[in-house]
């Protein structure tokens, strides 16, 4: 396989990951949402609208990776000899990590969804703690940018 299919195949990877992660972090909050929603509407409680943030956050994980995605992509017109290997490593690894911070993002943000709609209360706290695992995958796209600016 040439070094140019090893990149394609490296910044197809790193979007695949990333959306997985994202997917099934995102069927994680919905399916709590959903519950949360149920369980309001049977207690005859108003449904909170702000279980739909829960839901979307592990979606910004897809946009990490597209955006490794297309740095990589960027490399197969003016690829260094031997860059290929390096590239298709780092895109499996980055965007394995971006996809388990996604999933792991819908896991918090499906028990944030419960616990928000049962007490209407920690909205802020629920937030933050997705955020923090949110940003493992933000370091993990900037530093396969970095390692990427070095590879080729």
């Amino acid at each position: 396989m040439s070094d140019a299919a090893m990149i394609v195949a490296g910044a197809i990877a790193c979007l695949g990951l990333a959306g997985a992660g994202s997917a099934f972090g995102t069927g994680f909050a919905a399916a709590a949402a959903v519950g949360a929603w149920k369980k309001c509407y049977a207690a005859n409680k108003p449904a909170p609208f702000l279980l739909l943030s829960f839901v979307g956050a592990p979606i910004t994980q897809t946009l990490y990776g597209m955006i490794l995605m297309f740095i990589m992509l960027g490399k197969v017109g003016n690829v260094a000899e031997g860059a290929g290997v390096p590239v298709l490593v780092a895109g499996i690894f980055a965007g394995l990590a971006i996809g388990l911070s996604a999933l792991f993002q819908g896991r918090a943000g499906a028990a944030a969804c419960d616990a928000q709609a049962e007490t209407n209360q920690g909205f802020t706290n629920y937030l933050a703690a997705l955020g923090i695992v949110e940003t493992v995958a933000i370091f993990a796209m900037v530093f396969a940018l970095i390692a990427l600016g070095k590879i080729a």
